[in-house]
């Protein structure tokens, strides 16, 4: 890391790390610390070797040092530290609530006499800053995975259930988010969050991958409105909404913000990539 882009020094405790995530948690937990281009791919290589260190029963050192580069300090993009687009955020998701509230109930109901299991799907996905949240989104699929390897649902993906392909065309499986909004965990606009461990698998192979966590993630954003949703199938394809993610983080303003919550509401229902 060049010296010049260094602001502080943070400590980090292995006791802090929960036993049963040592690599995910700690991957997730250091990597926004890391600056230069591939510098999370090279914290994650880091990691792994501690991890097969702490397995082996060598004697690891329990607080390092980071040095934090000032590009992640909090607040580091106009988005995240604008209180107007706090202000805007905490407004459309109260009147969204309100708005599709019999439709919630519905949902609900509907998910529930479909198949067993939550009607709230709940997934760890990385937020601002790479710190950690769980999404809340209704319930698709007959299988319900939460961590570790994750497979991207596909177009005739036999995961989904009836009820959960509708949801999926419609977008309206996304709805509970608002109340992620509302938590401040997410924004109506932004980067949409991913699950930690595709966070993890793709900093690796994708250097300029975390500068999209500089942002709250979002219900819909630039890419999603410009096409890119559905089934990631290679390293170009993710490349292509992360060059998206970053534009908008780069030129956001509140008027970008109210275009592409229009052009979401025109284009996320039955949008054809949906699925």
């Amino acid at each position: 890391m060049a010296s010049a882009n260094l602001s502080r020094v943070q400590k980090f405790h292995f006791s802090s790390i929960p036993s049963d995530g040592f690599n995910s948690s700690l991957i997730v937990a250091l990597s926004p610390y890391v600056g230069g281009p591939g510098g999370a791919g090279k914290m994650l290589s880091h990691t792994r070797t501690l991890q097969q260190g702490a397995k082996s029963g060598l004697d690891l050192p329990t607080v390092f040092e980071i040095e934090q580069p000032a590009a992640f300090e909090e607040g580091s993009s106009a988005a995240a530290s604008s209180r107007v687009k706090r202000a805007f955020d905490v407004v459309a998701a109260i009147l969204g609530i309100i708005a599709f509230l019999p439709l919630l109930l519905l949902i609900c109901l509907l998910v529930r006499l479909e198949s067993p299991g939550p009607v709230v799907f709940r997934q760890r996905r990385g937020g601002l800053g790479g710190r950690p949240f769980e999404i809340f989104k209704f319930r698709t699929m007959s299988v319900v995975e939460q961590d570790g390897p994750l497979a991207h649902a596909t177009k005739t993906d036999p995961r989904v259930t009836r009820i959960g392909g509708f949801l999926r065309r419609s977008s309206l499986d996304e709805l509970p988010q608002l109340f992620n909004v509302l938590r401040g965990e997410m924004s109506i606009i932004g980067p949409r969050p991913h699950a930690v461990f595709h966070d993890e698998y793709y900093s690796e192979r994708i250097p300029d991958y975390m500068d999209r966590l500089k942002t709250r993630p979002g219900l819909t954003g630039l890419a999603q409105v410009s096409g890119y949703r559905g089934e990631i199938r290679d390293l170009e394809d993710m490349q292509r909404r992360i060059d998206c993610d970053l534009a908008y983080i780069r030129d956001w303003s509140l008027t970008l913000d109210m275009r592409l919550l229009v052009k979401t509401i025109i284009i996320a229902p039955f949008d054809p990539m949906a699925y």
